[in-house]
């Protein structure tokens, strides 16, 4: 009957045609007859025809099978092109309401800057994850998620406007850092124009070039009275994604925590196109000698997510075998379901972990520590985590310059749980991931930002004197940044704390 009421097909006249939603779509190049069922009359029984007392009547009614494909052919299309109307009908109320806001709104506004809140406010109505991703914001996002960008190599922040720009951490081996730019140094002037006035994205796409061009830079360095000009050549910098407790002399990072050796301690700030990679390089022990940890740490904590291949291919990492991950569509039906390969661990089954989490680590952060709890291979500590258990994918729009970030599919950790938080859902509902027994520590966000605040300078602190060039030491030493880091770091220190007692009772 749902057919029926949607395709009708008319015999009028030799005429033929499709009452679509109430309009009727005609065409005239085709005679087609109506069908008979069955017998010598239509009356919707079931008789048998005998082809030898088949009547004039019948055989006129006769259709070729080829006219009937035409016929169900041309009402697929009919159906396609009415929904096409459809979307059309609501495209162009969009356009008629930006022409009225173009001409009688009582400021000008920019056609660009109309369409992209349009654009925003469609994907705001479908849930707190879809979004439109404006050409600025899909550039950072492409640079997370690739690590990598032309640059000089610099995190820049404005604290006071109209002010400089300072810089707020340089990274390794960039040409930042090779020049001895350190946080704390004021940018202010880039080719001659002053930062002052600039807004600060501005400002970050006049730092940005292509590889080998040059970019001139009026610095005044901190503890210094006097700036100083210098020019450098930007290169492709690369992100690290994978970080340890601190630098060694060579800005390389030292994996091994620093208050007990014994322990692996590897920080994962964003699952990105490298991160498998570089926490491959990291657990895996060097030729013909023991592996180097006798437990770990991945700490996960502010972990926002990043891609799901990476976050897959980092489980793998410490399984042998097991779901890691199942993805399935809105019906519920599973799309794909991602299992461990044999023989891609890198880290020996005895060797005991925790994962640190907080309730800032969601998505790719809880499918690692999802799965690896689920296999109990680690034990989860901290506090339970966002619960983000949605996937998005990213559609490029307008040739690549913006995109559209919808989601499309969800995630249920290996023992089938749900992972995501609805926003009906309550504390005792199940979503996210919750640290094993005893194992739970919370913080407040002021504990939090302070925790982050200290650890950015222990690892700007970390940095060697001999890496900084014309430049006085820097006030706050390593040992002094390191000195209490269990004690302010409370979730850290209860890690720590279940990691001895294991290797007490193994060792």
């Amino acid at each position: 009957m749902g057919w029926l009421a949607v395709i009708t097909v008319f015999v009028e006249s030799g005429t033929w045609g499709w009452a679509v939603g109430g309009r009727l779509f005609r065409r005239s190049f085709l005679r087609v007859p109506l069908v008979s069922i069955a017998g010598t009359g239509y009356d919707g029984g079931a008789i048998a025809r005998d082809s030898s007392r088949r009547t004039k009547v019948d055989r006129e009614l006769s259709v070729p099978p080829q006219n009937l494909h035409v016929i169900l052919i041309a009402g697929i299309v009919s159906l396609l092109c009415y929904q096409r109307a459809a979307l059309s009908r609501y495209v162009s109320v969009i356009r008629e309401a930006m022409q009225l806001v173009n001409s009688y709104y009582l400021e000008p506004v920019d056609q660009r800057e109309l369409f992209e809140n349009s654009m925003t406010g469609m994907c705001e109505g479908l849930d707190q994850y879809s979004a439109y991703i404006r050409p600025d914001p899909f550039r950072e996002l492409e640079t997370t998620l690739d690590q990598e960008f032309p640059g000089i190599g610099v995190e820049l922040q404005k604290p006071d406007e109209g002010g400089p720009i300072v810089v707020h951490n340089t990274l390794v081996g960039s040409p930042a850092f090779r020049a001895g730019m350190r946080a704390g140094d004021k940018i202010l002037a880039i080719d001659g124009f002053d930062t002052g006035p600039l807004a600060l994205k501005d400002i970050v796409t006049r730092m940005r070039g292509a590889p080998g061009t040059s970019i001139r830079l009026r610095l005044l360095r901190a503890g210094r009275d006097q700036p100083e000009e210098m020019t450098l050549k930007r290169e492709v910098v690369l992100l690290d994604s994978v970080l340890g407790d601190e630098r060694r002399s060579d800005g390389s990072w030292d994996f091994h925590l620093s208050s007990d050796p014994r322990i692996g301690y590897l920080r994962v700030s964003t699952f990105g196109k490298h991160t498998a990679a570089e926490m491959r390089k990291s657990l895996t022990a060097a030729s013909g000698k023991p592996y180097p940890y006798k437990a770990l740490i991945v700490d996960l904590r502010g972990n926002a997510g990043g891609l799901l291949d990476a976050a897959v291919e980092v489980c793998d990492l410490f399984l042998d075998k097991g779901v890691i991950v199942s993805i399935s569509d809105r019906n519920g039906h599973v799309l794909n379901r991602y299992s461990a390969k044999p023989g891609d661990s890198v880290v020996p089954a005895n060797v005991p972990i925790v994962v640190l989490v907080d309730t800032l680590s969601a998505s790719a952060s809880e499918i690692v520590a999802a799965c690896l709890q689920d296999h109990r291979r680690a034990v989860i500590a901290g506090s339970r985590t966002w619960g983000k258990g949605t996937v998005q994918n990213v559609y490029e729009l307008e040739s690549g310059r913006s995109a559209l970030k919808l989601t499309t599919a969800k995630y249920l950790r290996p023992s089938g749980k749900n992972i995501h938080r609805f926003s009906d859902a309550t504390d005792e509902d199940v979503w996210g991931v919750l640290p094993d027994a005893g194992l739970t520590v919370k913080l407040s966000d002021e504990q939090t930002a302070k925790l982050v605040e200290q650890r950015l300078k222990r690892d700007n602190a970390a940095l060697a004197p001999s890496q900084v060039t014309k430049r006085e030491p820097t006030s706050v030493s390593a040992p002094e940044a390191a000195k209490g880091e269990l004690g302010a770091d409370p979730q850290l220190r209860r890690a720590v704390e279940f990691l001895q007692k294991k290797l007490g009772r193994t060792s």
